[in-house]
């Protein structure tokens, strides 16, 4: 099978499970047990892959857990991050859970301990609260404890199920490609809400490769507004072949997404000492300060939420606002999550972010932001989207691309409002290197890269030009829409209707011939 029909194949097979095993739960309340269950199974099978470093002769899942010895448990820890005794693994879990009366509690001890065989480690904050959201006492999976543990044991087997044997050899990344298209799925079922902790995969490549153009190596990538961590994988994707030296980093203020984008790094194979995913509020309480600078930034942070602003007298000394000398308005906090991540970005960096509309042409707070950003040459690219990307909302946003290395003054704009596939209830960018017939990922990046201008898709102005109208963005003041209109040839049109009234003279001629004829019979009568 090809990469597309492998993991078509997988996608099918999970999603069924999905569904199978959540009864009459909703999807999204649910959620939290088939992709916890997904990662302790991938953890267990890593983890039982790691002691038997290929040895025919080791069956991990086998051993009696008095034969682990402290030095063995140690030395696990310092490597995985975390220590899963073999009756711990899901593949012995699974094993009985059918006949297991106390399921629920046999697999809430399971969870603590993983999490607790980190205390005092390094990798603890990492592992801490991985399973903080899969609650084996909650009436969601029934009344009574033989309900919960036979929808439990269900979720075990239905994910147990999953033959991955059918895939050996395959080119696609099965448990992160299985996580990700399950996470995908709810937030496409979830409404509003989907969207704030996943964005979609064809804009989070093209955000990557908007933040990683021409870069050979990274020290690190970084996402204030890390959702489930899609837009920091996407670039790990993106950069397979390259390094990013210091690994992942991220923030998210939703405590169960948090934990999702924490799983979704395991789950993707990235070790707990090459990513630090943080919770809290990014704009209040900002993590990593030490770490900058970041050479890659993307973001899709919410659109237009409140925050503190003016309310707080000191954030207007905060090195991340200061600058530009105003903070984004209390009501739209867009302009403070660009602001963040421009203080955040190395002087060989650019960031990538997503951001609302309004925010590049309405006055107040947010012109001046927009002026100290153009009067320093922060702006390198401006991108319209098509309506309809996103889950949860139909609003058609930009991609603001910053850079602090710029050659010139100039800011490019483009319009890829048109660059669409409709697919079910959402549009697409597509992805195709094929330069006969490029995608619509490539489309954009090739005029990125150029910046050569484009008529009605792409044009480049220099400072004075967004000066002259006010330090307004919007891609629609520099780039003219293309005239769809059919074009008429009006001596043509002339000549059309000439011929068409004289058909019409004659036709009135022999016309009034019939009737005088007509008319004269009668009088012969």
């Amino acid at each position: 099978m090809t990469c597309i029909q492998q993991r078509a194949a997988l996608q099918q097979q999970i999603w069924k499970i999905a569904n199978d095993v959540r009864g009459s739960v909703d999807g999204w309340d649910f959620k939290q047990y088939v992709l916890g269950t997904l990662f302790y199974r991938f953890i267990s099978e890593n983890f039982a892959a790691y002691i038997e470093a290929e040895d025919p002769d080791i069956h991990y899942a086998q051993l009696a857990d008095s034969v682990i010895t402290p030095e063995i448990k140690d030395d696990a820890i310092k490597t995985k991050g975390y220590f899963i005794y073999p009756s711990q693994l899901f593949s012995n879990i699974v094993r009985t859970a059918n006949t297991n009366e106390s399921l629920n509690t046999d697999l809430a001890a399971v969870f603590s301990a993983i999490e607790s065989s980190a205390n005092g480690y390094p990798s603890e904050k990492d592992i801490k609260g991985l399973f903080a959201d899969f609650d084996t006492t909650s009436n969601r999976l029934g009344n009574t404890v033989k309900d919960k543990n036979m929808r439990l044991a269900d979720v075990l087997n239905g994910v147990g199920k999953l033959d991955f044997n059918d895939f050996e050899g395959s080119e696609i990344d099965l448990f992160g490609d299985a996580y990700e298209f399950l996470i995908s799925n709810y937030a496409a079922n979830a409404g509003k809400s989907g969207g704030e902790f996943f964005t979609p995969t064809h804009v989070s490549r093209l955000i990557a490769q908007l933040a990683m153009h021409k870069q050979t190596s990274v020290n690190k990538i970084y996402d204030p507004a890390a959702g489930s961590g899609s837009l920091l994988l996407q670039a790990k994707k993106h950069f397979d072949a390259h390094i990013i030296e210091d690994g992942f980093f991220g923030q998210e203020i939703n405590h169960t997404t948090y934990n999702l984008a924490r799983m979704n790094m395991f789950l993707h194979n990235i070790n707990y000492d090459k990513f630090n995913i943080q919770l809290g509020n990014t704009l209040i309480n900002p993590h990593f300060l030490g770490d900058k600078p970041f050479d890659a930034i993307v973001s899709n942070p919410p659109y237009s939420i409140k925050w503190k602003g003016s309310d707080d007298p000191t954030l207007i000394n905060d090195d991340r606002f200061a600058p530009a000398g105003v903070l984004a308005p209390k009501s739209k906090a867009d302009f403070a999550f660009v602001l963040h991540a421009l203080s955040y970005l190395s002087a060989k960096g650019r960031a990538a972010i997503v951001c609302f509309p309004g925010i590049f042409y309405r006055g107040g707070a947010e012109q001046k932001i927009r002026q100290y950003l153009i009067d320093n040459n922060y702006v390198e690219t401006v991108i319209s989207l098509a309506p309809n990307l996103f889950f949860g909302t139909t609003i058609a946003v930009n991609i603001l691309v910053l850079s602090k290395h710029k050659p010139d003054t100039r800011t490019q704009f483009i319009d890829a409002s048109g660059l669409f596939k409709k697919e079910t209830n959402n549009n697409v960018l597509t992805d195709n290197d094929d330069p006969e017939n490029p995608g619509h990922i490539q489309q954009i990046m090739e005029v990125f890269d150029t910046k050569e201008n484009v008529p009605h898709f792409a044009l480049s102005v220099d400072h004075t030009t967004v000066a002259g109208k006010d330090y307004n963005l919007s891609v629609s003041t520099y780039v003219e829409a293309k005239d769809n209109r059919e074009v008429v040839d009006i001596a043509e049109l002339n000549a059309e209707l000439a011929i068409t009234v004289a058909k019409i003279d004659r036709l009135r001629a022999d016309i009034d011939s019939i009737v005088a004829e007509i008319e004269g019979e009668e009088v012969g009568k």
